[in-house]
């Protein structure tokens, strides 16, 4: 049984941890609103959704694909709570409902057959897909909670959380997949703690948390000596950030002392990354920048996330206090907006 292998583990925050609190005293609301002006509105500007209420893949492929892509919704969702554009986030509050409007009656998602043949339907993807949404929804929530504009939601967020439980059933009854499928690819591992662990924290599942806990402790043994987190056996400076930067935040709401001891040393080699001139190094990277990994509808391979980079070195370094990664974080943004 999932519960019984998933087995909680006694942390002991290195954050301040109010008594008898799950959560750190410092919560990602107030982290985000502490972000240079500007900021994360800039890294939320393709989250919008559509007419169709599409966004990410579902949105550039014009149709509905699977689950995973409306993630980009619930980001939206966060960047506008967090401006206090309560308009803007009811707009991108439509692709979470779209998302649901997919829900399947074992609480995974529709998801058509790709180009290339492969689909999200069944097994470890319908699993995978399904947390990559829940992923950043779970968040979505946390934040709002955190916010002064969760009356706003409130009932919103109640009439969820039913479908949103079934969702929580379906990747906790999959759990068994995730390893085998995707544990070449730490952060991958990371995005799917941050599933469980936001969202059993929303609906308050242990069975939740727990699982979340043990796929971190997993993903700590999937790092080089140096401490950088591994790709497919190397280097890649585009994931080694996402692992970086969905870690820390997953530990924003649950405590993960060992994970946040790990972080410095992904930090600093991921800083070392940054060229002067804030384009990210991609020599020697397992994954992206270098002609790997063919995306299933146009066939582009897969290059640098910028935004994720700058993200997460921005998220690192204001809960860190770290100069350097805000100092790479801001050579990175002034990248992205210069003529490419």
């Amino acid at each position: 049984m999932i519960a019984v292998r998933c087995l909680l583990t006694s942390f002991t925050s290195l954050l301040a941890v109010s008594v008898g609190s799950e959560a750190p005293s410092l919560g990602e609301y107030d982290v985000l609103r502490s972000f240079p002006p500007g900021r994360l509105a800039f890294f939320s500007t393709g989250d919008r959704p559509d007419a169709q209420g599409f966004t990410g893949g579902n949105r550039a492929n014009n149709q509905w694909v699977e689950s995973g892509p409306q993630r980009g919704s619930a980001r939206g969702v966060i960047a506008a709570v967090v401006a206090d554009d309560l308009a803007a986030a009811d707009d991108c509050w439509r692709g979470i409902e779209v998302a649901f409007a997919h829900q399947r009656a074992d609480g995974g998602f529709d998801a058509i057959i790709k180009p290339n043949g492969a689909s999200s339907r069944e097994g470890g993807a319908a699993v995978e897909t399904a947390y990559f949404f829940l992923q950043e929804l779970g968040r979505a929530i946390l934040v709002i909670r955190q916010s002064p504009h969760e009356a706003h939601f409130h009932d919103r967020i109640v009439a969820l959380e039913p479908k949103l439980r079934r969702a929580c059933d379906f990747i906790l009854a999959g759990y068994d997949t995730i390893i085998p499928k995707v544990g070449h690819t730490v952060n991958r591992v990371i995005i799917a703690a941050k599933a469980f662990g936001t969202c059993g924290l929303v609906v308050g599942d242990d069975r939740m948390l727990a699982c979340s806990r043990k796929l971190i402790a997993h993903a700590l043994t999937l790092r080089d000596a140096e401490g950088v987190f591994i790709e497919q056996g190397g280097r890649d400076s585009s994931y080694n950030v996402v692992s970086i930067l969905m870690g820390q935040v997953l530990a924003l709401h649950l405590p993960l002392p060992e994970f946040e001891a790990a972080l410095p040393a992904a930090a600093t080699w991921q800083i070392t990354c940054i060229l002067p001139n804030g384009e990210v190094d991609v020599s020697g990277n397992t994954r992206t920048g270098v002609g790997k990994e063919p995306d299933a509808f146009s066939g582009r391979t897969k290059t640098v996330n910028y935004t994720e980079v700058a993200m997460a070195l921005t998220l690192y370094g204001t809960i860190h206090h770290d100069v350097a990664a805000l100092a790479a974080a801001d050579r990175v943004v002034a990248f992205m907006q210069s003529p490419q």
